[in-house]
């Protein structure tokens, strides 16, 4: 090393001895304002690694355009569908509009976006949509930094089956041997049906749509010898069917389906909000508060009755929208088991809760604490 090298190089390190000598405790050297762990010299501070963006921007957006932009399903019977009429409907859309009665006091301020399963994550990452709620499976990529995505709570426990020709003879998936199945692409759909056939040793054939009616079409059509989905959407799409009973779903579930809206990293206000619209609709539902009843309950002495209709409490304040937010809900769309049986129940795809009964008739669906 010559000379002027190492001279320069002592130099360096006297400046740097003298700069922390001036740094004697935070006090003395303030954090950096941009990147709070990073202290002294505070005239240098540098830029924060991967900051996140504000958590509130995604909720100030929304405020500012006057509507939600919810990404949806618009051919799955009894979840999010267009009807003939052109209007969008279903279990998943009650849930749209309910976000939107929180928000706006008003169930109308909602841009429903249509999309096809492969395209619904990447609308939600790029900023396309304010939420996607439309069958979605719960899952740890999905809501890790590779995909960027938060899931805010479950609607609807569910697990993935498989549906065949009532006169197949299936009757297990192991009866399938060297089937052609059809299923969606995208999906958790298609790696939880390659994960349940190697697991038993059978060998099929993947016939791979990206339209979940082209898929049905396609078994319906006899392209293949059986469909799988989610239970909730075979039923569904069995009911669409010319002959719905010359169908079956078997009697086995191949995984946790776990399906709930979602939120984009980042958007931790709006993620909050659309949580506890949810939660707060199961709370009615336990409580025993619903569209029916709502103007009474509104004069309970029921502390957690009064917090949950925004009575006293400030939970709204809490979230950044009306305290009240949740008698908006409860009046445009009803309680969680109003939604449940008006799309659900017998008169809609005759789905059993199970699972999404309350937790205390013994399902899993368990609201947190309004307070």
């Amino acid at each position: 090393m010559n000379r002027k090298r190492l001279s320069a190089l002592l130099t360096l390190l006297i400046l740097a001895t003298l700069v922390l000598a001036t740094c004697g405790t935070t006090e003395e050297c303030p954090e950096c304002p941009e990147c709070p762990e990073v202290e002294c010299p505070e005239a240098e501070c540098p830029e924060c690694p991967e900051a996140a963006a504000p958590t509130g921007e995604r909720m100030s957006v929304i405020l500012e355009r006057g509507k939600i932009i919810c990404g949806c399903n618009q051919e799955l019977p009894g979840f999010g569908y267009l009807n003939p009429e052109g209007q969008f409907e279903g279990f998943d859309i009650d849930f749209c509009k309910a976000l939107a009665a929180a928000v706006f006091g008003d169930a109308n301020a909602v841009e429903y976006r249509p999309l096809t399963a492969a395209e619904r994550l990447p609308a939600l990452q790029t900023g396309e949509i304010d939420v996607l709620i439309r069958n979605t499976t719960w899952t740890l990529t999905r809501d890790s930094k590779d995909n960027a995505l938060n899931w805010a709570a479950v609607t609807f426990y569910d697990g993935q089956g498989m549906m065949v020709r009532a006169d197949s003879g299936f009757e297990t998936l192991e009866d399938m041997e060297g089937a052609t199945v059809c299923t969606t692409t995208g999906t958790t759909t298609e790696m939880n049906l390659a994960d349940a056939f190697r697991l038993r040793g059978v060998s099929y054939t993947p016939l791979l749509f990206e339209k979940t009616q082209d898929t049905n079409v396609a078994y319906e059509e006899g392209r293949c010898d059986g469909e799988t989905s989610d239970k909730s959407q075979l039923a569904a799409l069995r009911t669409a069917m010319a002959v719905p009973e010359d169908h079956i779903i078997l009697d086995v579930t191949m995984s946790k389906e776990p399906l709930g809206p979602l939120t984009a990293h980042g958007a931790d206000q709006w993620n909050d909000v659309v949580r506890w619209v949810v939660f707060g609709m199961l709370e009615a539902e336990e409580v025993g508060v619903n569209s029916q009843n709502l103007d009474e309950m509104l004069n309970s002495d029921n502390p957690g009755v009064r917090r949950l209709l925004g009575v006293e409490g400030g939970m709204g304040a809490s979230l950044g929208i009306p305290d009240d937010f949740m008698v908006q809900v409860i009046r445009a769309v009803g309680n969680y088991a109003e939604v449940y049986e008006r799309w659900l129940g017998p008169d809609g795809l005759d789905i059993p809760r199970g699972p999404n009964e309350l937790w205390t008739n013994g399902g899993l669906q368990y609201p947190m604490a309004f307070r």
